[in-house]
């Protein structure tokens, strides 16, 4: 990403808060064959040091991105929109486009069919637990396990990021809170994800 000193953030923690709220996530390769990108959801390990996520690959994308052999990318990307400059209320004319991103970076570790069976089984009760009858692996677990046959777990523990809070920090007060109005309003580019991390990053009060 571009160097922006105003946006950049070397939190693990506000990497970590990022993760656990976006965790539908981008995985790039550059392999021996070209580029590989596929988009898959991952979990933070909370107990591990440093900052480490678990997933799966659908076979036979651990080949396509020859996982384990190199270092690869994971794109997480939270809220994102654009900014109108007429919502700044000065004469300001030139919109730019907020974002919270952040690249994480090493080399995956290959997950036994146990412990992949086992994040798929965490998986599918993080996402369902908000739902009024979760649902379980374990509801028919012989055909889960069988279907998991299917998938090849992975574990990231990530060696570098380069993260990017960028939610008009480098704009006066008076601005910010323009804009988030705008953004929790009702027209066309309105966010209310992107308006709270702009109220998170800026302080500003409701």
């Amino acid at each position: 990403m571009k160097y922006t000193p105003h946006f950049v953030t070397d939190d693990a923690d506000e990497v970590k808060r990022l993760i656990r709220e976006n965790p539908w996530a981008t995985i790039v390769s550059a392999t021996s064959n070209g580029i590989v990108a596929s988009h898959y959801p991952v979990l933070l390990e909370h107990d591990a040091e440093g900052i480490s996520i678990v997933g799966h690959v659908g076979r036979p994308d651990e080949r396509l991105h020859e996982l384990g052999r190199h270092e690869i990318l994971v794109i997480i990307q939270g809220p994102h929109g654009y900014v109108s400059p007429g919502w700044y209320e000065t004469d300001d004319f030139v919109p730019t486009w907020n974002h919270v991103t952040a690249h994480l970076y090493g080399t995956p570790e290959l997950l036994s069919d146990e412990e992949n069976f086992s994040v798929l089984e965490r998986l599918v009760d993080h996402f369902e637990k908000w739902m009024p009858q979760p649902m379980t692996l374990q509801i028919d677990e012989p055909a889960a396990r069988h279907i998991a046959t299917g998938t090849v777990g992975l574990r990231l523990r990530v060696t570098r990021f380069d993260a990017r809070l960028k939610l008009s920090q480098n704009k006066e007060p008076a601005v910010v809170e323009s804009i988030v109005r705008h953004l929790e309003g009702d027209g066309a580019h309105s966010s209310a994800a992107l308006a709270k991390e702009m109220r998170r990053a800026n302080s500003v009060c409701p």
